[in-house]
């Protein structure tokens, strides 16, 4: 499996109406660097990885 380039990560179980990974893509995005959310289940966390990253 390739390493894939992680910029943030969450925890899943935040708290109710709190969307911290959709919070820092977007911040970053705004600063030049797009970015995205994926989640990942092995590790049940949220990551933020570069736009076109593949899962």
């Amino acid at each position: 499996m390739a390493a894939r380039e992680i910029l943030a990560d969450f925890p899943a179980g935040g708290p109710r109406g709190s969307w911290p990974a959709e919070e820092k893509a977007a911040e970053l995005t705004r600063q030049g660097q797009p970015a995205t959310v994926r989640m990942d289940l092995a590790s049940d966390r949220f990551l933020v990885v570069p736009v076109g990253e593949r899962s």
